[in-house]
């Protein structure tokens, strides 16, 4: 029988600190419920220096935005602004807490999808950045701004990329082909959109290809070239967010729980996940189709290294991409959301049930729900840490699922069957690692009427090294 894969996270010592704690963890589900988000935001400095690093060895004028849609907490957007970032929003709610906690309208960015009118009219209102993606908003801008008599600052999101002969699809922003004939109609030949003052291009991809990037980055240098001809200066070309950044101790276990599961969903090696799921992954007729539809928690290249590769591709002229952004005097901004937020945050849980189901294997039914751990990779594929609190019986493994509280047969955290030193007992603690990118807020919601999960921050300076209940607080009072 083929060994179950395991997935070791990269953890940091503020969580195995924590994880020491019992006593603190156990009030803590005790005053907040379960499940509880702990941040503790230190990483955040060391995430934002492996890419500022790489913009300074280049040499290049840049502005890095953290993407607040990847948490909705108030600490990490402190954070961020400590450490001289600007602020991606993507909602009213986020631009305004953004200036209601003193953020600078300067150092804000509106790229949300949908615009309404009272968002646009804030914006406006306070003259930050809005990132336009259609016609209609551009008429919506025009409007709200010739109303106030002023400005309203925008840039251009570009969709429609070409990679070779193939062009690569996004139902975001204005079409490549077509957006030179719109900006040169309705704002370069004609007043139509003269409250609207251009300042740059933005794009953000989907997926995590360096070379896509690299294509659209080029193409984008490449168009602002053309509107410098026409007499329209771009200040910057934002290159967006997923930047990747790696979860995973060892390229081992990624690389065997690929191969095992493959091996799984051909029915050649016993299931390695609930039902057999192949996480994008099936088998038609003996033939396996698809490809896994989760993040790549394993990646050799993240984060500075990650972004050096965008920027010194070369092109057609031989000319790295960061050496062409200079010539031409275009500052290169960026929006990091989960890479930001590499080992800042964590989710603990309370064990409500152990049973089997009718298939005989182990469910472990935690105090929290499929949303509070969701985000749109088809499994987050970590192991959890299993926190008894009476000493674990020796030689008694055990394989489990865990299942949350909502009344659907899918209800189930982790899509892997996990293998654990023993079964927990009822009141033990399960702890999800790296959980504040994405995973925590992203798809939460509180359906049967359970309250969202506290999200709660850490201060380690701590006196006599003892970790204290009063040491955390809950972010809605920051």
């Amino acid at each position: 029988m083929a060994t179950l894969p395991t997935l070791t996270p990269i953890t940091s010592p503020w969580m195995h600190e924590l994880m020491g704690e019992m006593n603190v963890l156990n009030q803590l589900i005790d005053k907040f419920g379960s499940p509880i988000n702990i941040h503790q935001t230190d990483a955040m400095e060391e995430n934002y220096n492996s890419y500022h690093r790489a913009f300074e060895e280049l040499d290049l004028k840049h502005k890095i935005f953290f993407a607040r849609k990847a948490n909705k907490t108030k600490c990490v957007v402190q954070k961020a602004q400590a450490l001289g970032m600007g602020i991606d929003t993507a909602s009213l709610q986020e631009y305004m807490q953004c200036l209601e906690m003193g953020i600078s309208p300067e150092d804000l960015i509106v790229t949300a999808a949908v615009k309404n009118k009272l968002l646009v009219e804030k914006v406006v209102e306070n003259g930050s950045l809005l990132i336009i993606d259609n016609e209609d908003e551009c008429e919506l801008v025009q409007q709200v701004a010739s109303e106030r008599n002023t400005k309203a600052k925008i840039g251009f999101r570009i969709g429609g990329f070409f990679l070779k002969e193939r062009k690569l699809y996004s139902r975001f922003g204005f079409d490549l082909l077509e957006i030179d004939k719109f900006i040169t109609t309705n704002l370069i030949e004609s007043d139509r959109f003269n409250h609207l003052e251009y300042k740059g291009l933005h794009f953000h991809l989907n997926g995590y290809s360096i070379e896509h990037r690299c294509f659209a980055l080029n193409q984008c240098l490449s168009f602002s070239q053309v509107l410098a001809r026409k007499g329209l200066k771009t200040e910057f070309i934002d290159i967006g967010g997923g930047i990747l950044m790696n979860y995973l101790k060892h390229e081992t276990e990624w690389d065997y729980f690929n191969q095992q599961l493959r091996k799984a969903v051909s029915g050649k090696v016993r299931p390695i996940t609930f039902e057999n799921q192949g996480l994008g992954l099936e088998s038609l007729a003996g033939v396996l189709h698809g490809e896994l539809k989760t993040y790549p928690f394993w990646s050799p290249v993240t984060k500075g290294d990650f972004l050096r590769k965008i920027l010194t591709y070369k092109n057609n002229s031989q000319e790295t991409l960061a050496e062409l952004a200079n010539e031409l005097g275009i500052e290169i901004r960026m929006e990091p959301g989960r890479s930001m937020l590499d080992q800042v945050g964590l989710t603990v849980a309370k064990v409500a049930f152990r049973k089997q189901d009718s298939e005989g294997d182990w469910l472990v039914g935690l105090e929290m729900n499929m949303t509070q751990m969701l985000s749109g990779s088809a499994d987050f594929l970590l192991d959890p840490f299993v926190l008894y609190q009476e000493k674990e019986e020796e030689n008694n493994p055990v394989e489990v699922f865990f299942t949350g509280a909502y009344c659907l047969e899918r209800d189930v955290l982790l899509k892997r069957k996990i293998p654990l030193k023993s079964l927990p007992q009822i009141g033990d603690l399960v702890v999800f690692v790296n959980t504040a990118g994405y995973m925590m807020h992203f798809f939460e919601s509180s359906a049967h009427l359970f309250p969202l999960a506290t999200n709660l921050t850490w201060n380690r300076t701590t006196e006599n090294g003892k970790i204290e209940l009063a040491h955390f607080q809950n972010d809605e009072n920051l």
